[in-house]
């Protein structure tokens, strides 16, 4: 039973299904409040008391029907057999309804105070990517992803030759044309493209979540510009860049301390990076 998903787990490669089983692992880390390890997560919520797996911080403030919904999801989320789990159409289906307070700012929601202060100093010393995200200059970012371009998705998606002659061309164009927008900083129809792209769900790429973080940033949507980001980091945990669009979406949701965290843990792992290829 348990076959496809220890052969994900050995090989390492990024799939649409492997994406929404990390998806469910960030489910049950939010609700319970807890770190829980991906191989212990379907067991965590499996036959348990609602009531006792949410997180303790919540004091009972949270609704029992959506968090009935939202368990659920998880549960099909962490099904050991791809084919199992649910579709990218299918976790927007389910969670849609749930955001009923579209205009409540996400530190409102999660409790969290609003910092007015300048964020504190990172840290560690910070490359022309972390410094534009520290001054929050959103065009010198867009400037060094429209130079990095795709380079670092390599080896983020195994395609069958099916999939390349029935799907991949469309899908494909639809980025192309998201490219090109986003070039152009005509970051609304970036939007609609990128979108197209990650609704097919055949490929994930890190860098299209990242590319329409900052087009969200750009229209005055930080929460899905941070929703965008959170996605890439899922993709490639790793991703320097992911954690950079993230300390960004959260200083402009005036998360000024979580921000400076995430920047900092950025820069951490670029100067990872950098000593692994100095070793190399």
């Amino acid at each position: 039973m348990v076959t496809s998903f220890v052969v994900w787990f050995i090989s390492g490669r990024v799939t649409p299904e492997s994406v929404i089983y990390s998806f469910g692992t960030v489910l049950v880390d939010l609700l319970s409040g807890k770190h829980i390890p991906p191989s212990h997560a379907l067991d965590m919520i499996r036959g348990k008391n609602i009531v006792l797996l949410m997180d303790s911080h919540l004091e009972g403030k949270f609704s029992m029907e959506e968090a009935t919904v939202v368990v659920g999801l998880a549960s099909q989320c962490l099904q050991y057999e791809p084919r199992e789990r649910p579709s990218m159409k299918d976790l927007v289906a389910t969670l849609a309804p749930l955001h009923t307070k579209p205009d409540v700012p996400s530190y409102v929601m999660l409790g969290i105070s609003k910092y007015e202060e300048a964020p504190p100093t990172p840290q560690r010393p910070l490359s022309p990517m972390g410094e534009a995200c520290s001054r929050l200059d959103l065009t010198a970012i867009h400037q060094i992803l429209v130079m990095n371009h795709y380079k670092d998705d390599e080896g983020t998606n195994e395609l069958s030759f099916q999939e390349w002659t029935q799907q991949m061309r469309d899908m494909l164009e639809a980025r192309k044309r998201g490219d090109y927008a986003f070039r152009d900083k005509d970051f609304k129809t970036a939007i609609d493209c990128y979108s197209q792209f990650i609704d097919v769900g055949t490929m994930v790429s890190p860098t299209v979540f990242a590319r329409r973080s900052l087009c969200y940033l750009f229209c005055d949507q930080p929460d899905a510009a941070l929703a965008d980001a959170m996605q890439a980091q899922i993709v490639n945990p790793e991703w320097p860049t992911a954690f950079y669009m993230q300390s960004v979406a959260l200083a402009k949701l005036d998360m000024h301390k979580d921000a400076a965290d995430m920047l900092n843990e950025a820069a951490g792992l670029e100067e990872k990076k950098q000593r692994v290829v100095k070793g190399s």
